[in-house]
């Protein structure tokens, strides 16, 4: 098939890389118009179209890529406006996904954006199978390990088409990361989950009593208010209604103790523990991962083996290395990950830790082992009645060295964890 040139005058920078074997390129790689034809049929998924989103957007368009789908659920906020470039304020209260898709189809005329406006758990499996990469630009760990745990799960041994490579970029203020996965063949998001280890938690005695701060006021709306009116419902730190209710519970504690500076953006702030989005970050890992979507899709290059850092605040810096597959990932390795517990402690506060683990960071985790049933969240019914449980101790409920089974409404699969008293 012959290429038309002159129609791709946009993307002759590109061409540059395509058109010649280079002494990197894949042994199959063939220059030319098979390999920009190839380009131009890969159909990738974007997940996210915030102030990352509209970076790795933008970028795919620009490298030549034609067929690309864009799925967020969020709607457009006016804070976003100083940094997701690809809204204006006529688009406050607009679905993201649909505004950043027409924005870009209107620069880039040839590229066809196909948005969706909606969760990524609302997706089956089929849904992913259509795309040769995923790219994520998200703000959120569960949500990437949801995706990393779906794409894993998809994996036929038989049919090398099941295999999604996943693409993973964040940012945290002046820091960033880019990072590349070949679901069950190199580290996946589970594996390095103790890199991104939780907030330290605040006193409950502050959050109850003394309450200092505009955050206090929220993580007392998130942790006790929210058990106080509304236990029987899994928050849902995605859903516009949760977060609207906690804000106003937290703006009414905060004018109660006389704090100012609640607003509903810190609320989303806090509860999904975002921090501050720099511009010149999000365009620097964007174009991290749109270059790797690049490799992989052309084959041009070999692709990133498999974690590269930034941070920006005090120079400019990065750093790549091989993050390596755990035997005991609950994802996509074969054994059960060993945590030390103190027998003494109670399975309450064993629940509890398992939020503060950073390599487990469960929430709603219901608990059981091979042979009995330790705690359940839900149903109502088997709460009640595995609840008289909650205050035994771990040497009471299980063995030393027993392996337990782990459940989280968060995650599509269970994990498994050997419990290995403390001597």
């Amino acid at each position: 098939m012959a290429i038309d040139y002159a129609a791709r005058r946009r993307y002759r920078h590109i061409d540059r890389f395509l058109n010649k074997v280079g002494p990197s390129t894949d042994p199959d790689f063939v220059a030319g118009a098979p390999t920009i034809t190839a380009l131009e049929e890969s159909k990738v998924l974007v997940i996210g179209a915030g102030g990352l989103g509209c970076e790795i957007l933008k970028n795919l368009a620009m490298s030549g890529f034609k067929d690309i789908h864009l799925i967020d659920m969020d709607t457009i906020d006016v804070s976003n406006l100083n940094r997701q470039f690809l809204f204006r304020k006529d688009d406050v209260g607009k679905s993201k996904a649909e505004v950043a898709a027409a924005c870009v189809m209107k620069r880039c005329k040839d590229v066809k954006i196909t948005p969706f406006n909606g969760k990524i758990q609302d997706r089956d499996e089929d849904f992913y199978m259509q795309f040769k990469i995923i790219i994520c630009g998200l703000d959120s760990i569960e949500a990437r390990r949801w995706i990393n745990a779906t794409l894993v799960s998809m994996v036929d041994m038989d049919n090398p088409e099941s295999l999604k490579p996943l693409v993973d970029g964040g940012t945290e203020g002046f820091k960033g990361q880019a990072r590349v996965i070949l679901p069950t063949l190199t580290s996946c998001i589970e594996c390095q989950l103790d890199m991104h280890a939780p907030r330290a938690a605040v006193p409950l005695c502050t959050l109850a009593t003394i309450p200092r701060q505009p955050e206090h006021c929220i993580e007392w709306a998130k942790i006790i208010a929210w058990e106080e009116h509304r236990k029987d419902t899994i928050l849902d730190t995605d859903d516009p209604e949760h977060i609207t209710w906690l804000y106003e519970k937290a703006l009414n504690r905060a004018r109660e103790f006389n704090i100012p500076g609640v607003t509903y953006q810190m609320t989303q702030g806090v509860v999904k523990n975002i921090i501050p989005a720099i511009a010149s970050t999000n365009a620097i890992i964007a174009a991290a991962c749109c270059n790797e979507a690049f490799k992989l899709a052309t084959t041009c290059n070999p692709n990133l083996s498999n974690y590269m850092m930034y941070t920006g605040d005090d120079s400019i810096y990065t750093y790549t290395f091989e993050h390596e597959q755990k035997p005991d990932c609950p994802v996509c390795g074969n054994l059960a990950k060993t945590i030390t517990v103190n027998p003494n402690h109670t399975l309450q506060q064993f629940i509890e830790s398992l939020g503060e683990r950073p390599e487990a960071q469960l929430k709603k985790p219901t608990l059981r082992t091979e042979s009995t049933s330790l705690y359940f969240q839900a149903p109502p019914s088997l709460e009640e009645q595995t609840r008289p449980n909650l205050s035994k101790r771990l040497g009471e409920l299980v063995a030393d060295g027993e392996e337990i089974g782990v459940s989280d409404p968060a995650f599509t699969i269970d994990f498994k964890f050997k419990l290995v008293f403390q001597a």
